[in-house]
């Protein structure tokens, strides 16, 4: 009876060993993985005209078949909405960062869900780098 016992405190024992996490792993973990898509999600340009940016991230949403819901230039914010057989919303901020550069952040959802998916970020900023250097070289697109 008591080694069964024993027995049994050692089996606990050892199961709860197994199931103990190290929360600071845990948080550098998250922290790692937070960075990374801060990083998919922002882009700075070497202009200091946060209008003429925030037009050319409503352009550049719309070239990108997005319906733009909302922009507010007082906040800097767009939100549009794209409905290709799926809903993907993405709102991108702009902000200034220093005297001379523009922050660029976008967030993209996909069912209420956040992307962590880096390819429709860098599809974004691709399509963006290249309008904003049209725009800076003045050239119709």
């Amino acid at each position: 009876m008591r080694t069964g016992l024993l027995a049994a405190i050692l089996a606990a024992t050892t199961i709860l060993a197994g199931c103990q996490t190290n929360s600071r792993d845990q948080i550098l973990q998250s922290s790692a993985s937070a960075v990374q898509l801060r990083s998919f999600q922002t882009r700075t340009f070497d202009t200091a005209d946060r209008t003429q940016t925030l037009r050319t991230v409503i352009a550049t949403l719309q070239d990108l078949g997005f319906v733009v819901d909302k922009a507010d230039a007082t906040l800097g914010s767009v939100s549009g909405t794209k409905l290709d057989g799926y809903a993907l919303r993405m709102t991108v901020t702009v902000r200034p960062s220093g005297a001379e550069q523009t922050m660029v952040r976008a967030n993209a959802e996909y069912n209420a869900e956040a992307v962590e998916d880096p390819a429709p970020y860098q599809r974004f900023f691709e399509a963006l780098e290249k309008a904003m250097f049209l725009t800076a070289h003045e050239v119709e697109g």
